[in-house]
């Protein structure tokens, strides 16, 4: 566990002491093509600015604008969706309803290729994933804003309570899955791609994907990862890979659970069932008619 849990603070290392980065740190600030100048994480008149955390010897993107930079995830994608020669841009937040006129959310990017005169040929969506939080990110981000030029090699959260970790099983359940079934499937229905960006760490707890060939594929899946220039002192976006999937066979890995014992389950429902009554029942309990059925087909 890394004594301090911030990589990244308004968009430079913790130990970037340079004036641009404490001029970004000062003001609220955000490099990576924010919506407006400043950061808007969780609160735009009181930002949480906190990129990226470390994780043992790596780092992991907490905030999904941290994959904006330079626009790289745009023209990464462009090369899943268009020919090499089509002209092309970028629409950002575009709401996307369903059958009914009911909004299925909207989507982080949409990527437009268009004619001569300006007339959309073709379009794909593009959604970028950031990492969830469990414990609290708040306190040693206040903490380290209170004197980011003295903390920035000595401040020590190890043994606080709660401490900064990024929660992948509740970043891919609670956020990614729901995405890919409501907006992926009106996608899917329309027959157009869809691009996927993630960190690397993150897509490593994921089932594992079936991959198919660039050209059958309906999601290609970007993996990033940071990668410290120690001249300048900044964290710079790299692609590591794309994994190509179909849509269905992604999306049932993704939202599969795999059953663990039964004998563990029954062994919790006896527990609260005697916590329940005071005493253990008499009679066998449903796991004793288990494992007895075991030992004598055994």
């Amino acid at each position: 566990m890394p004594k301090h849990p911030l990589a990244e603070v308004f968009g430079f290392p913790i130990t970037n002491q340079s004036d641009e980065a404490k001029r970004y740190r000062e003001n609220r600030l955000c490099p990576f093509n924010n919506k407006v100048p400043n950061c808007t994480k969780d609160k735009a008149e009181d930002p949480l600015g906190v990129c990226s955390l470390f994780e043992e010897d790596s780092t992991t993107i907490v905030c999904p604008v941290r994959f904006r930079e330079g626009w790289i995830i745009t023209v990464d994608a462009a090369k899943f969706f268009f020919s090499p020669a089509s002209k092309w841009t970028s629409l950002t937040e575009v709401r996307l309803n369903d059958k009914h006129g009911r909004s299925a959310g909207n989507i982080d990017l949409v990527l437009v290729s268009y004619d001569e005169n300006g007339k959309i040929v073709d379009f794909g969506s593009v959604e970028v994933q950031g990492v969830y939080i469990s414990g609290n990110l708040t306190k040693p981000f206040k903490h380290f804003m209170k004197n980011p030029d003295g903390l920035a090699t000595t401040m020590d959260w190890e043994n606080q309570k709660n401490y900064p970790r990024p929660d992948y099983l509740s970043s891919s359940r609670k956020r990614l899955a729901p995405q890919l079934i409501y907006k992926g499937g009106i996608f899917k229905a329309w027959n157009k791609k869809q691009a996927v960006m993630v960190h690397k760490n993150f897509y490593k707890t994921l089932p594992k994907l079936q991959q198919t060939e660039k050209s059958e594929a309906d999601i290609a899946w970007y993996l990033y990862d940071l990668k410290l220039d120690l001249t300048q002192v900044r964290y710079n976006l790299v692609l590591e890979e794309v994994i190509y999937t179909q849509f269905e066979p992604a999306l049932n890995q993704i939202t599969k659970t795999e059953a663990g014992p039964i004998e563990d389950f029954i062994t919790k429902l006896q527990e609260k069932l005697d916590a329940k009554t005071n005493h253990p029942p008499d009679a066998p309990t449903l796991q004793d008619v288990l494992q007895g059925n075991n030992e004598r087909v055994e």
